[in-house]
This record gives C-alpha cells, sequence and structure tokens, in this order.
C-alpha cells in the first residue's frame, strides 16, 4: 500500500501524523511512504530522518493525494485538502465530524473510506486514539487556565495554588474522563481547590479514590454545576460523548455569576464545545471575553506541544496503520472491531449514528455496505 503523510495545514499545527520510525516500520512490510516536504519540522523531525528510514519526500501536497492509497494525517481535511480526497482513498485522522457539516458534507462527496481517531473504541469502551491527546489536552488546560489567570492575560490576577497565607484559586472541571482526570492531577498538584462534576457515580467513587484530598469528586447536574461555576476562578470543559457534540452544560446567563477575570478552557470546543459562548480559537488568538470571563477556545490544544503530542499520538495509532494497510481496508475492517467503530463515512455515506444524528441525515450501518 501506498500511504501519504501531507503536512498539517489547519492554523497553528504543528504536529505530524507518522514518526521516522513510524516510516521505517510500514516500509519493512513491504509498503511505500510518501511525506510531504517539512511536513515534521513542526515536530522537529527534518526530512533527511524520512529519507534516512526509506520514506521519498514529495514537494507538493496534491501529489502525496493524488498517489496515496491511505491518507494519514492528525487533523480533519481541510477545504483544500478536502478537493483532493478521492473515491476509495482511505483518510485516516481526526474527524470530529459531528461539529462540522462543510467538513462532513465534503466527505461525503469525497466518497472517501473516512475512518476516525476519535470513535474508535475497544471492548471495554476505552478510546485507545483519543486518550493521549486527551491526556495532553487536560494538562495542558490547567497550565494554559493558570497563565491566562495572571492579570496581564486579563485574568483575576491569582496564582493557582496560592503561597502560605494566601487562599488558593477555585477550579471547576465539567467530565471526569480522561480530560477531566488529567486536569484535576495538574490543578491539584498545584496546590488548587478543585471540584470534579460527572454524572457516573461508580466513575467518582474511582476519582475519590485515585485523586488527593484538595480535589472533590461532585455529582453532575445543573444546581451543582451552576454553584461550581459561580464559585470558581478557572472552569474546565471536559466533556465527551463518543462521535457526537457536546452537551452544553454553562449557559451565558451562567457567566454573570462569575468573577470578573475567571477563565473558561473549553477542551470539548473541537466538538461544539459544553461552554454555550465558547467559539474556536487558534494558538495566535486563543482568548477573547465576554460578561469579564476569558475564553480560551483552541481547538487544537496538544498542537502547541507538538513534539510531545506527536510521540503520544503515534504510538498510538501506529499498530492500527500498520494493520491496515497490511490488510487493506476491507479486511482490517471486519477483522478488528476497534478500527470498525472508526468508520464514519464510506462510500459517501454516513455509517456513524452520533454523525447521523447531528445533521439529521441518513444513517446507514456499516454491515450494509461491506
Amino acid at each position: 500500500m501506498i500511504i501519504g503523510v501531507p503536512k498539517e495545514i489547519k492554523k497553528d499545527e504543528y504536529r505530524v501524523a507518522l514518526i521516522p520510525v513510524g516510516a521505517e516500520t510500514l516500509i519493512k512490510k513491504g509498503h511505500k511512504v510518501l511525506v510531504q516536504k517539512n511536513a515534521g519540522k513542526g515536530s522537529g523531525f527534518e526530512d533527511i530522518e524520512y529519507r534516512k528510514a526509506g520514506a521519498t519526500i514529495v514537494a507538493k501536497a496534491k501529489d502525496i493525494f493524488q498517489r496515496s492509497d491511505m491518507i494519514i494525517k492528525v487533523k480533519e481535511p481541510q477545504a483544500a485538502e478536502i478537493k483532493m480526497c478521492r473515491r476509495d482513498q482511505i483518510v485516516f485522522t481526526y474527524f470530529h465530524f459531528a461539529a462540522n457539516r462543510s467538513l462532513t458534507d465534503g466527505m461525503i462527496r469525497s466518497k472517501a473510506k473516512c475512518i476516525a481517531y476519535e470513535t474508535m473504541t475497544e471492548e471495554n469502551g476505552s478510546l485507545p486514539l483519543l486518550i493521549p491527546m486527551s491526556e495532553v489536552a487536560g494538562r495542558m488546560a490547567i497550565q494554559e487556565g493558570a497563565k491566562y489567570l495572571e492579570r496581564p492575560m486579563q485574568g483575576r490576577g491569582l496564582l493557582l495554588g496560592g503561597v502560605p497565607g494566601v487562599e488558593p484559586a477555585k477550579v471547576a472541571i465539567l467530565g471526569g474522563g480522561i480530560v477531566g482526570t488529567n486536569a484535576a492531577k495538574m490543578a491539584a498538584g498545584l496546590g488548587a481547590k478543585v471540584t470534579i462534576l460527572d454524572i457516573d457515580l461508580d466513575r467518582l467513587r474511582y476519582l475519590s479514590d485515585i485523586l488527593p484530598a484538595n480535589v472533590t469528586p461532585l455529582m453532575s447536574n445543573p444546581e451543582n454545576i451552576r454553584s461550581a461555576v459561580a464559585e470558581s476562578d478557572l472552569v474546565i470543559g471536559a466533556v465527551l460523548i463518543r462521535g457526537a457534540k457536546a452537551p452544553r452544560l454553562v449557559t451565558k446567563s451562567m457567566l454573570k455569576t462569575m468573577k470578573p477575570g475567571s477563565v473558561i478552557v473549553d477542551v470539548a470546543v473541537d466538538q461544539g464545545g459544553c461552554i454555550e459562548t465558547i467559539k474556536p480559537t487558534t494558538h495566535t488568538n486563543p482568548t477573547y471575553i465576554i460578561n469579564g470571563v476569558v475564553h480560551y477556545g483552541v481547538a487544537n490544544m496538544p498542537g502547541a506541544v507538538a513534539r510531545t503530542s506527536t510521540f503520544a499520538l503515534t504510538n498510538a495509532t501506529l499498530p492500527f496503520a500498520l494493520e491496515i494497510a497490511n490488510n487493506g481496508f476491507e479486511k482490517a475492517v471486519k477483522g478488528n472491531r476497534t478500527i470498525w467503530t472508526g468508520v464514519n463515512i464510506l462510500d459517501g455515506k454516513i455509517t456513524d449514528k452520533a454523525v447521523a444524528t447531528a445533521f439529521r441525515k441518513k444513517y446507514t450501518p456499516l454491515e450494509d455496505l461491506l
């Protein structure tokens, strides 16, 4: 199989979908790897490293898309890339279709085989290709939130952990999954007073066991959310519903109860966000202010720590990419239930229920097409 790795063109995206040793692994199995010139530069990988691994460096993305049987990316295809995707080509990347109608419509028109990292699900319900970036994003959410609480960033002028004799900042985390747990660990480690909310009582019991005493697990309901948001200096949106748009948990009216200079970091922004007033931003212009509250809505947070994120992501994606390349699309999908759950669009039809529901489009079960 010919595998293509284009350079990411989403604004402020520095990750790359395949590291040189990954290319070497694929090539040793008899595949050909095409890497666009400077695709790895943002993560600290030079073209010479890919050449030494046996990959072919290609100057233009157009040639990558034309020549490749499978495209491996990090972020969803941008408008120019959607036009280059073609029938029967496998596109393996983060899509987050449910939050992006134009992307969904474009990939339907392309007739490409779309395998989404974020919906690939193990038998135990875990999301193996979302976990590494959720770990990064959860930790970064506190790092960024702490920064924007500083007065020069128009925050309240608080040190997250306080100092002896001075109260620490209060942090509310909406969602006790991978993002929320990692955010809680970071915030607690810095000495903040943390509340983490979730709707799963068993998860709350687990969090109570593993997190330190300055973290309070709390049942997520409208009243508890209202109280936590009003009392907190930093609110982290960490809600995930597999493949679907995030529920809106914090309303615009709740912002009026927050202290001026408080900060919101919504990690769920790439799934539409769980804060009503959130909108996608970039690393270049990451924040905006509504009702005196600083909003941070960067949709590709892990891209800022590209080298760490690239290693973490490719550790998880390479085994699946290798399986797809070795077996071909149909055999790989039928033989691996986790890959099966990643197929969102095939032959112009939506094969993921959550995506179809988001846009009130027809859902076609994957078994009807294979």
